[in-house]
């Protein structure tokens, strides 16, 4: 009998990289996992929303610092949940099923040992690490209070149950991934009033963080349970037992993973840097640019959402030489993505005020951020085909391409951008860097799909 189920899952799996539809396949593959983005995103802007309504910038100030530091986990995320994810949908596709076994649970155990490495590194250098951060005397305490619990204690769930997302969603198992990500944000949610406000617990930005090392590690027994529950038909494994890389399976996860783990660091050196320089004007700024930068993150969560949904399609035809059915879904995709990023930058940009007001009621803090999100929104229309183009770097194996995609976009255009518009425009030219980066990677992106989808190189590397 369970040789019977692996056998139908296994049917199931391949009508679905080869034969569906491709708007079916890459609708199948991406809803989910939009839709657990932008239930992350709410979740994400729970803790500033609440937070808000204590009308205390300095306790909002400590969860857009704090957020920084949540955005690191991501390296370790993106090394093992994108580097094996990548890995085992190629394997899938010339039918390695061995091999995907293998790399699931070398994956998983590889983020959990970094995952206790990070809480240890932040518990110990808490003090240097607030004072990189940008926070101040005024700010510092709510900081280090929201960081106990999403770092400090908070790295491994957190960050094991994004990792368990990728590597189920591999599989084909789109809806189980997404709802496996959405349980822990929707109790977040839940839990944020109570934790955060004076008719609970009254903990403010320490709230916010118990709220959340609460809800990762819901999130994370789902995905222990979704596996316990599903063993005999599905390949993804986190036995001890097949824990046995071989020097392949480490060269194809760090070949992808270590480019996109690379990729987040520059995001998080990108953020720190923008932090440090808002903080030059006050809690307010911070707590605006917060504000702003959350909400504006609604589309590129979107977005990202999309091009992670459609990857392991993107990667099993690329894997089984199939180039129509990639070129087919790498179209597809961008053109969904472009039309619904167009239309937020629209209503962001005409309601910057009224968004930005839901979240304070103080006067400095609406006009900056109503300013922030205006020169912000103006780059998400080139995320659908920036996105896309790291993602299919990422699907195909192609580490390295990603991570100069990722150099150009932090280290040679937007940083570059942060010092030069503050410098010209003060804190308000800050929010037109990203827009800067974006533009000419879009350009870039378009160029490098075409060769991808269409050059000779593509059918060779795919059998190398």
């Amino acid at each position: 009998m369970e040789k019977e189920n692996v056998i139908n899952e296994k049917d199931n799996k391949e009508y679905l990289f080869e034969q569906m539809p491709i708007a079916k396949a890459v609708l199948k593959m991406s809803v989910p996992t939009v839709i657990a983005c932008i239930v992350m995103i709410l979740y994400n802007l729970a803790d500033t929303y609440f937070v808000g309504r204590l009308n205390n910038p300095v306790e909002t100030a400590a969860v857009t610092l704090g957020a920084t530091v949540i955005l690191a986990f991501n390296a370790v995320t993106n090394l093992f949940g994108i580097g094996a994810s990548s890995l085992m949908s190629r394997a899938l596709g010339v039918k390695d099923y061995e091999t995907f076994k293998r790399t699931s649970s070398f994956g998983f155990y590889c983020a959990l040992f970094f995952s206790l490495l990070l809480s240890l590194c932040v518990a110990i250098f808490n003090t240097p690490l607030l004072n990189l951060l940008g926070a101040n005397a005024e700010n510092m305490e709510a900081t280090a209070s929201y960081l106990r619990w999403t770092a400090v204690f908070g790295a491994a769930p957190a960050i094991l149950n994004v990792v368990l997302s990728n590597l189920v969603r591999s599989e084909g198992s789109a809806l189980h991934a997404s709802i496996g990500s959405m349980s822990g944000c929707l109790l977040n949610i839940i839990l944020d009033p109570f934790f955060i406000l004076p008719f609970g617990l009254n903990m403010g930005a320490a709230g916010a963080g118990l709220a959340t090392f609460i809800s990762n590690c819901f999130a994370l027994s789902y995905f222990l349970v979704l596996l316990f529950i599903k063993r005999g038909k599905t390949y993804v494994s986190i036995s001890i037992s097949n824990l046995k890389p071989s020097l392949y399976i480490v060269k194809e996860v760090f070949l992808v993973g270590i480019p996109a783990s690379i990729q987040n660091l520059l995001n998080v050196t990108g953020m720190t840097i923008l932090n440090n320089f808002v903080a030059a004007y006050g809690s307010e700024a911070i707590a605006a640019m917060g504000i702003s930068h959350k909400t504006t993150m609604i589309p590129m969560y979107v977005a990202m959402g999309i091009s992670q949904g459609v990857m392991p399609l993107i990667g099993y035809s690329f894997a089984a030489k199939n180039r129509k059915r990639m070129k087919d879904a790498i179209v597809f995709t961008t053109k969904i993505s472009a039309v619904f990023l167009v239309l937020s930058t629209i209503v962001f940009y005409v309601f910057s005020t009224n968004i930005v007001s839901l979240f304070m009621e103080n006067e400095l803090i609406v006009k900056y951020g109503s300013a922030f999100m205006r020169g912000m929104c103006l780059a998400i229309p080139f995320l659908s085909i920036d996105f896309m183009g790291v993602g299919v770097y990422q699907a195909c194996g192609m580490g390295q391409k990603s991570l100069i995609f990722a150099i150009c976009r932090k280290l040679v255009l937007e940083i570059p951008a942060l010092f030069v518009l503050n410098k010209l425009f003060p804190m308000y030219g800050l929010a037109y860097a990203q827009l800067f980066a974006e533009f000419i990677l879009a350009i870039a992106a378009t160029v490098v799909l075409i060769k991808i989808i269409n050059g000779p190189q593509a059918a060779d590397e795919a059998g190398a």
